[in-house]
């Protein structure tokens, strides 16, 4: 190590939101409660979108969605625009060794990511027992990256990406998305702690208890990767972040703009600047962690960033608090147009198409979760506009936006959603976007002929 920039460690995994025992949830996640006892932990964290792609795509660039062209899921045909620059992009400019272990889930080029190294092949990594492969995926990740800091394979200051694919649900053989069960220790469904914005049902339930065992595997992958640093004596000159890109799997949650679906841990560990056991209830966006990434390895932070650097929190120097976050959808699995504005207090939601009162992505409908309350969630319309107030009902199940007294915010933030949407260029205000294979679309029947 040259001493004059850390290492860096961003720890991301699938449809986690912030369930997790340091963020008052019931699920023990010991490695990672230590993480955030040692580092800084986040408590108003949301990400730019309640999905995968999209939101993965503002953290790489610290831009909307929207701006950055990522609207949808890579692999349905969205992209980054050509001209994007991510985070291995701008730590490889400034000197640092970038390596890629586990998924990424922004691009299916992964030549456009252009890491140094890249630590896997497809979901299969080199010298790892298929067994484990096919029982633990985030013990794979993590024996590959911890083989990676045990034998010192690397040249310093380095950036490792490592990308853990639980919680995401799965395809079982009867048609039904859950959690690997069959994989992963559950827990007793009389046991967990219902769920306070959807109704207690045995099916909801059984989902929780079930993903409680791969939010574990994060967990103990999460272990693995800490312990094998500490032995490798980098401890001290390393930066981890742990985050996640959305919300959990589950109706309200993924796949909606309300806080279940864009909420999104993050702990940022570096001795030194971090004070241990910090916890800081500014809001932030998921935009904002590249910038202040930059900013705090002394890298350049472009002026064209959505995003802006919270670093002074970490400093005690003058911060200016966000008063307000951005979030958005418009493409998964179906057609879903979705704006979204967020105070401490208000959240004004616009929806820009005739849909069912609640979206549920594929993976949510055919789930235990899904089969639950889909007949009353699938009917349509779903409001033009949504405003909560979050102070008297957090759970954002009184909408308010007809009510009288709340005329005067309905317009404020339904213009300032409008203000934002026209700086940033949003396509949506031109009308309905085309899905991301649009121009395979135009070109039929021509290319098949």
């Amino acid at each position: 190590m040259d001493g004059s920039r850390p290492n860096v460690l961003l720890i991301h995994c699938h449809d986690l939101g912030r369930h997790l025992d340091c963020y008052g949830v019931d699920v023990e996640t010991p490695a990672i409660d230590a993480l955030a006892a040692e580092g800084a932990l986040f408590e108003n964290h949301f990400a730019t979108a309640p999905q995968c792609s999209p939101s993965r795509g503002s953290l790489m660039t610290g831009r909307y969605p929207h701006v950055n062209g990522l609207m949808g899921l890579a692999h349905t045909h969205w992209e980054l625009h050509d001209d994007e620059r991510i985070l291995p992009h701008y730590l490889g400019d400034a000197g640092y060794e970038t390596h890629l272990f586990g998924l990424q889930h922004v691009t299916q080029d992964t030549d456009e990511l252009r890491y140094d190294h890249i630590h896997s092949e497809g979901n299969l990594f080199p010298g790892v027992s298929p067994s484990v492969h096919q029982t633990n995926r985030a013990q794979a990740v993590s024996a590959v990256v911890s083989s990676f800091l045990d034998r010192g394979g690397y040249e310093e200051p380095f950036f490792a990406s490592i990308g853990f694919f639980e919680c995401h649900r799965v395809e079982e053989e009867n048609g039904r998305f859950g959690f690997d069960a069959d994989r992963y220790d559950t827990d007793d469904p009389d046991a967990v702690r219902p769920l306070t914005y959807l109704p207690d049902r045995r099916g909801i339930r059984q989902d929780l208890a079930e993903m409680h065992g791969m939010v574990r595997a994060v967990d103990d992958g999460v272990e693995t990767i800490l312990a094998a640093l500490e032995d490798a004596g980098l401890a001290d000159e390393t930066v981890v972040l742990f985050t996640t890109e959305h919300g959990i799997a589950f109706p309200l949650a993924k796949g909606s703009c309300y806080d279940p679906g864009i909420e999104a841990a993050l702990i940022v560990r570096y001795p030194g600047v971090t004070d241990g056991g910090q916890r800081y209830d500014e809001l932030l966006s998921n935009v904002d962690v590249l910038p202040t990434l930059l900013e705090l390895l002394g890298i350049g932070v472009p002026d064209d960033l959505d995003g802006r650097s919270f670093l002074p929190l970490l400093t005690d120097e003058e911060y200016e608090p966000r008063d307000r976050i951005f979030a958005e959808m418009t493409w998964h699995d179906l057609y879903n147009p979705v704006r979204a504005i967020r105070t401490d207090q208000y959240k004004y939601v616009r929806n820009f198409w005739d849909l069912p009162a609640v979206y549920l992505s594929k993976d949510i409908f055919a789930s235990e979760s899904g089969r639950e309350v889909r007949e009353t969630y699938g009917i349509p319309p779903r409001p033009y506009e949504e405003l909560y107030d979050l102070k008297n009902a957090p759970q954002e199940d009184e909408n308010v936006a007809f009510e009288p007294r709340y005329q005067d915010v309905r317009r404020d933030l339904s213009r300032r959603l409008y203000e934002w949407m026209d700086e940033t260029d949003d396509p949506l205000l031109d009308g309905p976007v085309p899905p991301g294979n649009y121009e395979t679309i135009k070109s039929w029947p021509h290319e098949s002929a």
